[in-house]
């Protein structure tokens, strides 16, 4: 494998940064049979051993080539061909727009099924255009301001008084470690299994992610942050001079907490890094990274470490080959891969199902648009265990369990006292488990099945007589609870929610390109875009930066609460570790920035980046929204459109935020 390695970086032209090329791992040697065969792989997939000479395989390659090729070209040269858009009041209006939209991305025209669904179920999403999402929905608007119960379970008039109602879970948090909520896991799953809302919400969750229970536990923890920190503190990183290899090409908060705790208990941290201006994986740097530290002669089964590795960049939309986390596994280390910043429906790649990482974390909100509370999930592989210790640390750092939410009553306007039925109900509290509290109903079967004593008996001074008890109850129903975001999702599937995220992600690339300021000689562009620019594979996030007429940035924190201004609502991030070949050595200096507290802000070790504004997009994101996004970066082509608004938000009694 090294030899392949080694042989694959020679024929390649300038490893370094600067080509732009993204140079996966290369294939396992040939069988030991002799057979000729050969691999293929489309980018992001698993390769597939097919032999030679099959006709079949043959036209499907070609035709998948031929369709990214079209698409590629249908984005680039079929939206606004020659146009440039100068003023904003230029633009076409959304309904043109829309048509040539569709023109050039006709396969957008089957997927009116997801418009379907956000007309009926978030209606609130055609008031504030919501770029700022980044995870998995669980439920619906509609859902959670109906009062019509959101769960199920049978028989129907047992358990229609542990109905849900909005907000329908809370979290409390627990006092265990990582590892020992693994391995009560089972245990916890089996009482969960009898009514509680904490196996439901599992097992809807698992299900729709297709993670099977028997291969991992999930493991709910407060937030993203939370889980990664809590898998640092539990991770091995102690014995035998384990590292920590990251690839992010931004801050995180989340592998910013991870690197700290790691680094405090002894590990070596190491980061990829991205090949500018494409902001790709720099291959060659993180094959190296990979093959650091390598033992001689086996290590006895001894892990390198931990490789955290994201699918696709959160911030720049860059998609990175699974085969990274098989040629980690290859070479001795764990993988926990980031799922956070994956669309819905992303783990049902066939990758993943082939490539079984050793820990997965996803993140888990309520209401898209409305309501970010909610918890990640870390889910941890039975089988690498062993990985983790039992750590005092991470017992307090965030596990949490799923409860059943407090409701009170509003019937006197704004009061705050319990509901009668709520209230009785907290009453059982005290006999409550993980499953959550028992009935009324099942406390009083329990009671009823303590041996009764014969009065009678009793009085006539004989001894007293037991009874046999009566049968004990059947168990409580399995509860099943309705997400419907999570059902919204599994409708849709894999395929058309990817078709649409990439039509409309590409659109807006193209449009942004468009806008040109009229001030300058040669049009100086409005926009620049970092990362994959019009790309198939290229993910559902987009970094970019708006400059005025004289080429000096605008604050990406001003065009962040202007855009919320006009309902829009957008993130701001910093790109890092970014490498430039020899080729492109003049835009280092142009492009990179320490931070401060004015609008840039420099981190701890002093490294540079470019600070960029940031848009998500989500399965219910809609061409309308990409269009509303662009009209308004659009307004910043007029030379005072920021003082214009200084103006008229002081006129209307509203303070100027100063930036």
């Amino acid at each position: 494998m090294l030899l392949l390695i080694n042989k694959y970086l020679s024929r390649s032209k300038n490893p370094a940064a600067g080509d732009d090329k993204e140079m996966p791992p290369p294939p396992p040697p040939p069988p030991a049979n002799g057979a000729e065969r050969e691999f293929m792989c489309i980018p992001g997939c698993v390769p597939v051993r097919v032999k030679r000479g099959t006709t079949t395989t043959t036209t499907t390659t070609t035709t998948a080539r031929t369709s990214r090729h079209n698409f590629v070209k249908s984005a680039a040269s079929g939206l606004f061909p020659g146009a440039q858009f100068t003023n904003h009041e230029s633009l076409p209006a959304m309904e043109e727009a829309y048509a040539e939209f569709v023109a050039a991305f006709p396969q957008y025209a089957g997927l009116a099924q997801a418009d379907a669904i956000r007309d009926g179920e978030y209606q609130h999403l055609d008031r504030h255009v919501c770029l700022d999402y980044t995870g998995i929905n669980l439920f619906s608007h509609a859902q959670m301001n109906s009062s019509v119960p959101s769960t199920s379970a049978t028989p129907p008039a047992s358990s229609s008084g542990t109905a849900w109602q909005p907000p329908f879970f809370d979290i409390a948090y627990k006092s265990t470690s990582l590892r020992s909520q693994v391995q009560c896991g089972d245990d916890v799953a089996a009482a969960s299994a009898a009514g509680g809302i904490g196996g439901a919400v599992t097992r809807r969750v698992m299900a729709s992610l297709n993670i099977p229970d028997d291969e991992y536990a999930m493991v709910c923890t407060a937030n993203r942050t939370t889980a990664f920190r809590l898998l640092a503190e539990s991770y091995s990183f102690q014995q035998h001079g384990k590292r920590l290899l990251t690839v992010y090409d931004y801050e995180s908060e989340a592998a910013g907490a991870m690197a700290e705790s790691a680094r405090r208990r002894g590990a070596e941290v190491m980061s990829a890094t991205f090949a500018w201006p494409g902001m790709r994986v720099h291959a060659a740097d993180l094959r190296k990274k990979l093959l650091r530290g390598r033992r001689r002669g086996g290590g006895g089964g001894h892990r390198r470490g931990l490789f955290v590795f994201p699918l696709v960049s959160r911030m720049t939309g860059a998609r990175y080959p699974y085969l990274w986390m098989s040629a980690a596994h290859e070479q001795g280390w764990h993988v926990a891969l980031d799922a956070c910043a994956l669309g819905t429906k992303d783990l049902d790649t066939l990758g993943l199902s082939l490539l079984r990482p050793d820990f997965i974390v996803c993140n888990f909100f309520k209401v898209f648009g409305e309501n970010p509370s909610g918890f990640a999930g870390l889910f941890v592989k039975k089988s690498s265990l062993a990985a983790l210790e039992r750590s005092v640390i991470a017992r307090s750092i965030g596990i949490v369990s799923i409860v059943p939410a407090r409701r009170w009553s509003l019937h006197d306007g704004y009061s705050t006292e319990l509901d009668p039925a709520a209230a009785a109900a907290d009453d059982l509290d005290t006999t409550s488990s993980f499953s959550g509290p028992l009935s009324g109903t099942l406390i009083a079967l329990t009671l009823k099945n303590v041996p009764e004593m014969d009065a009678a008996g009793e009085e006539n001074g004989h001894s007293p007589e037991i009874r046999e008890a009566d049968p004990p109850p059947p168990p409580p129903p399995i509860m099943e609870v309705e997400c419907r975001g999570l059902d919204h999702a599994d409708a849709l599937g894999l395929i058309a929610i990817g078709n649409r995220l990439r039509c409309i992600s590409n659109w807006l690339v193209v449009a942004m390109q468009k806008l040109r300021h009229p001030q300058s000689e040669q049009g100086k562009a409005l926009v620049r875009v970092y990362g994959p620019r019009v790309k198939f594979e290229r993910g559902p996030s987009l970094a970019f930066n708006v400059f005025d007429w004289k080429g000096e940035k605008v604050a990406p924190p001003l065009v962040q609460k202007l855009a919320d201004r006009h309902n829009i609502s957008l993130t701001c991030g910093f790109l890092r570790h970014i490498c430039f070949s020899d080729k492109y050595d003049a835009d280092r200096a142009a492009v990179l920035e320490h931070i401060d507290g004015g609008g840039k802000r420099k981190d701890a070790a002093g490294e540079m980046g470019i600070y960029v504004v940031n848009a998500s997009l989500g399965f219910l994101t809609n061409f309308d929204d990409a269009y509303r996004l662009w009209a308004f970066v659009a307004k910043f082509l007029d030379a005072d459109f920021v003082e214009k608004e200084r103006w008229r938000y002081t006129a209307l009694n509203q303070k100027t935020v100063e930036v």
